[in-house]
């Protein structure tokens, strides 16, 4: 009997596909997104030099969010990290959706971040 993958699985094929073209730099890092039940995390990441250079979840007291899993929440990750990220000098940055659907989210995230100043 053929079992079907599970949807983790399935996203996690689908990212390993999208990361093969999708590279951060040191001028231009990478904006990862992680998305669970309850929580959303967002990372700058510097792929040539393999470091993070900021990042942001549902989980930083500084935002108090009291439920991390709507779209809200991710709205106010997306404006942290572009503030972060222009903080730190970063104006252009890649966009990785993690194999995630461009919806819900992750889209609240990703135009949060445009609307703060980032540019992908």
């Amino acid at each position: 009997m053929i079992t079907k993958p599970d949807r983790n699985e399935t996203r996690k094929r689908r990212h390993a596909r999208v990361r093969k073209f999708v590279t951060g730099t040191a001028e231009r890092p990478r904006l990862n997104v992680y998305r669970s039940n309850k929580h959303i995390y967002a990372q700058l990441i510097d792929d040539e030099n393999r470091v993070t250079v900021s990042s942001a979840s549902t989980n930083d007291k500084d935002l108090n969010i009291t439920n991390g899993g709507n779209v809200e929440a991710a709205k106010l990750v997306g404006e942290a990290i572009a503030k972060r990220a222009i903080e730190k000098g970063f104006k252009s940055v890649v966009f990785d959706r993690g194999g995630y659907l461009y919806h819900g989210r992750v889209k609240a995230l990703a135009e949060a971040a445009r609307e703060a100043g980032l540019e992908f």
